[in-house]
């Protein structure tokens, strides 16, 4: 049995299960992301079982029809938007997914990294003070300020927990957003224009759909103030990344952190690696050493009940007829 662990950036898959109970396995990792579909398809033609990272790698249906030795998709997470579940049974591919540690928490977690690094220019001053200089920019505080959410889930309640910690007007806004239920965690729901208009720190907490790509357009940032700043760490196309670029490049926000993009990894020519007023991370939401233990034990468990012919514990789709490995 040939099993693919992918996108392994940190090149510590290896590290962080049991991978040796799997026996009769042959394990390969790939460090790096394979590429468009037909790279994808020459590295993993001749694996029987793959294990994605999250949506780092996408399985349209003209990909998976080009891997015939595959049988058993493991994603890391309860369920993976980059793989075509349809085309998967099809084709006889069972697809599992991983429990794993509350992934909302970290991401809670790293939208507030991205807030405070904006507002208080952590990464321009941390730069500054290792090539010898001193203070230059002037930070804002939070207390007293309005924390617009965009999507109170989830992750969208705590977060707003934290902003008013901070002692922040906290308001929010969803197309299906139940006034009494935001009311019940003290935040006050808006109209979008509203919210976009008078918020100090507007951050992003939504499902990617048909319904909320590009949610927040052209409209919506020009109605944000020239100190407001935005923060993206649910999916890079909710935002029209052309029309935010501009409004960074030309300050008319006050900045942005962004953990997401409309691709990923990050082209090596992105003109937002050069620009201004702007913290970027590489996908970091879910990326902690707790989730990853728990997500890869997971993977493993998957495969290791897979092909002894069980059940597999946690099937996201079976193709008919066929729950076990072989």
């Amino acid at each position: 049995m040939k099993v693919a662990l992918l996108d392994d950036y940190q090149r510590l898959a290896r590290s962080m299960a049991e991978w040796d109970r799997l026996s009769d396995a042959e394990i390969t990792a790939f460090d790096h992301h394979l590429g468009g579909p037909d790279d994808v398809v020459a590295a993993l033609e001749p694996f029987d079982v793959l294990v994605a990272m999250r949506e780092r790698t996408a399985f349209p249906a003209d990909v998976l029809e080009r891997l015939p030795n595959l049988r058993l998709l493991v994603t890391t997470g309860p369920a993976n938007a980059a793989i075509d579940m349809d085309a998967a049974a099809a084709r006889g591919i069972t697809v599992a997914g991983t429990g794993g540690v509350d992934g909302n928490a970290s991401t809670v977690e790293m939208a507030w990294a991205l807030i405070l690094a904006v507002v208080r220019h952590v990464p321009e001053e941390d730069a500054r003070v290792r090539a010898g200089g001193w203070q230059r920019t002037l930070g804002r505080d939070l207390a007293g300020r309005r924390l617009g959410i965009v999507g109170l889930g989830g992750i969208g309640k705590p977060v707003a927990a934290v902003g008013q910690a901070f002692g922040m007007d906290v308001v929010a806004w969803s197309r299906h957003l139940d006034p009494e239920d935001a009311r019940s965690v003290g935040v006050e729901p808006v109209s979008k224009e509203e919210l976009f208009s008078t918020a100090d720190v507007v951050t992003i907490h939504m499902k990617l759909s048909e319904g909320s790509r590009g949610l927040v357009g052209r409209a919506e940032l020009d109605l944000m103030t020239a100190n407001a700043v935005l923060v993206n760490t649910s999916r890079g196309p909710i935002v029209d990344e052309d029309a935010l670029l501009e409004a960074v490049t030309e300050g008319r926000i006050g900045g942005a952190g962004l953990d997401v993009y409309g691709v990923e990894p990050l082209p090596v020519d992105s003109p937002w690696r050069s620009a201004p007023n702007t913290v970027l991370t590489p996908h970091l939401g879910y990326v902690t050493g707790e989730t990853y233990t728990a997500m890869y034990a997971d993977a493993v468990e998957d495969i290791e009940e897979w092909a002894a012919g069980r059940a597999v514990p946690r099937l996201i789709v079976a193709p008919p007829g066929e729950q076990k490995g072989s």
